[in-house]
């Protein structure tokens, strides 16, 4: 019984995990975009991000795109779970007189590695991702 409690208990954290991590994807990407961000979640080491570790991601995120100058790389680490990332600023340009940023994320945790470039730009007040295909309109 204490063995189905336990998982039980892992089986609600991760879901939690996933929740918050789907409520922030809703709220930071553009709706074009919003496939491509599930879809880069999706068997990623963001599946396995516990609470602090998407809270020392995000703290990092927000770091690189409102003050990282570009070549720059925002680091986190969350030494009770091992996980760990960083976000490097490639570059800033303008897209529809919005200002935006390519940023590189590399994550681990859990056992998976993944990196992934994305674009991001800022549309009413908040940056949201922009899909390469977007970025040609």
């Amino acid at each position: 019984m204490q063995n189905q409690t336990a998982n039980h208990r892992q089986f609600t954290r991760a879901s939690r995990v996933r929740a918050a991590a789907l409520t922030l994807i809703l709220c930071v990407a553009a709706a074009p975009a919003l496939a491509q961000w599930v879809g880069v979640l999706k068997n990623t080491p963001a599946e396995r991000f516990d609470e602090e570790d998407m809270r020392l991601f995000l703290e990092a995120a927000r770091k690189a795109v409102n003050e990282l100058p570009v070549n720059e790389t925002a680091r986190w680490e969350n030494p009770a779970t091992g996980s760990r990332g960083d976000l490097t600023v490639r570059k800033s340009f303008q897209w529809k007189e919005r200002q935006c940023r390519e940023v590189s994320v590399h994550n681990e945790a859990g056992g998976r590695k993944a990196t992934s470039v994305n674009n991001l730009c800022q549309i009413d007040g908040k940056w949201r991702l922009v899909s390469p295909s977007e970025l040609k309109k």
